[in-house]
């Protein structure tokens, strides 16, 4: 399975917007969270005031009363004119006084827990409430949606002395808050709105502005070949590490040309050296015959002999025959390394080919063509010496068919021609195949092997292709094919 992979320009495109969105998403994140403790600091601290006033409303309530200042008075204190509902009025915050048992003495009527106000305090708050520091309880707590916090503190007299538990149930209103929170919100959105506009603009010319360069390098790597003279890199306006990269590649350019000429001057010494023992190696062969027939003439040659004539006349055949060897031998080896001459022509390619094939005897070999006028750029010599040899293979390959067949077929596309030769000989066996164009590889018993190898140079000077399907006992086919311009 094929993994996708983002470039780089998207990388950097899709950061950016990321990023504008992370800081959109923080940003409102932390500004939740600071409305949120100022609310819960401003409740606090707007509770602790309206205490701080009942508590002073309430000791001046207690220096003015005429009834004796006792736990047992507080609920007559209170009471008289309404003290306890004028409080409760004039700081807009319900009251309860509670006894120090926890048992509910007083309640203002404004209280917004009409029906839900406790009687009795739970031990818990007074134990909580008895062993604070400050001794002051804050009890949180949640109904119907709403927040609330409960005050508990002690009432005293002038010497600190408990009297009463003052309670001062709070109604947390974030209204106000929660609309200027909604607000700063809606305006935050609207400016990351238009950020995100922006950041998108920028980071796609900025993705491109950075990346270009990259691709430039990217694409000259790409375009590099050892077998061509490459580019290098000039770039104007890059960063330092663009700078860096470029430089690297120019001088790997360098090393790789000055590599690549060793290379191919050593590749063409070793293959001149290989064919110079191959040629050495098919010389030698006929001359062993030659010497033993010159020294065993030298020993018998008898001038009286009635049959000297005869036996000069074997004599120089012998010698004649293994000189055509060397002939063909050195023949082939020039041949091979002449190179297909680049000027090419105007040629009807039905025509050549029909006239290549006119050197042979034979008269199994048929020729079709698709067009008796096939029109394409070539080396006439050349396609000659490409045709010949692909139908000596051909004939050497079916010399012990008792039916031998060769069949030579010309044919064209809009841009390509196609020659293909067919012959019903005994194959190439399968570990042979990748074999068969290599120079000096041959399975007959005389030939240096270079015939396909000289075939395929030639086509592929000119820009073609030559391929071959074969099956042993069955036949062979060669197909090449070359553009017509």
């Amino acid at each position: 399975m094929k993994h996708f992979k983002l470039s780089l320009r998207r990388r950097i495109f899709i950061f950016m917007i990321l990023l504008v969105l992370g800081a959109s998403i923080l940003i409102a994140g932390v500004t939740i969270y600071q409305y949120k403790e100022e609310s819960e600091d401003y409740h606090r601290d707007r509770l602790e005031r309206k205490e701080e006033a009942i508590r002073e409303n309430i000791n001046f309530v207690l220096r003015s009363t005429t009834y004796e200042i006792t736990p047992e008075n507080i609920a007559l204190i209170f009471k008289e004119r309404n003290k306890i509902y004028e409080m409760s009025q004039v700081h807009n915050l319900p009251l309860n006084i509670y006894s120090l048992e926890g048992n509910l003495l007083l309640k203002s009527k404004e209280s917004f827990f009409k029906d839900s106000t406790d009687i009795q305090i739970k031990a818990e708050i007074l134990e909580d409430l008895s062993t604070s520091v400050d001794k002051r309880f804050i009890l949180k707590s949640e109904r119907n949606g709403e927040k609330f916090q409960s005050s508990f503190t002690y009432i005293t007299d002038n010497k600190f002395r408990p009297l009463a538990i003052l309670n001062l149930p709070y109604l947390e209103e974030d209204d106000f808050l929660n609309k200027e929170l909604a607000e700063f919100l809606l305006r935050l959105g609207e400016v990351y709105l238009l950020m995100l506009v922006v950041a998108i603009a920028l980071s796609y010319f900025l993705s491109r502005y950075i990346t270009r360069s990259l691709k430039t390098i990217s694409d000259k790597i790409t375009e590099t070949r050892l077998n061509k003279r490459n580019a290098k890199i000039e770039i104007n306006d890059a960063s330092e590490e663009i700078y860096t990269l470029v430089n690297a590649y120019n001088s790997m350019i360098d090393e790789l040309e000055g590599s690549a000429a060793k290379l191919a001057t050593s590749e063409r010494e070793a293959a001149w050296r290989e064919m110079a023992k191959q040629v050495a190696h098919e010389i030698k062969n006929p001359l062993t015959p030659m010497r033993l027939s010159v020294q065993s003439f030298q020993r018998k040659f008898d001038p009286q002999d009635p049959e000297i004539n005869h036996k000069v006349e074997e004599y120089s055949n012998t010698l004649i025959q293994q000189i055509d060897t060397m002939s063909s031998i050195a023949s082939a080896f020039s041949n091979f390394a002449k190179m297909p001459a680049q000027q090419s022509e105007t040629l009807n390619v039905s025509k050549i080919v029909k006239l290549a094939l006119d050197i042979f005897n034979e008269d199994y070999i048929e020729f079709q063509t698709e067009d008796e006028e096939i029109l394409a750029k070539f080396d006439r010599t050349q396609l000659i010496r490409v045709v010949t040899n692909l139908v000596k293979n051909a004939i050497q390959a079916t010399e012990e068919q008792e039916n031998p067949m060769i069949k030579v077929d010309v044919s064209q596309d809009n841009y390509h021609v196609c020659i293909a030769v067919q012959d019903n000989g005994v194959g190439i066996p399968e570990d042979n195949k990748p074999k068969v164009f290599e120079p000096k590889f041959t399975t007959k018993n005389s030939g240096m092997g270079l015939g396909l190898a000289m075939v395929k140079n030639i086509v592929e000077t000119f820009k073609g292709t030559i391929t071959f399907e074969s099956h042993e006992h069955i036949g062979t086919t060669f197909r090449i094919k070359f553009p017509k311009h």
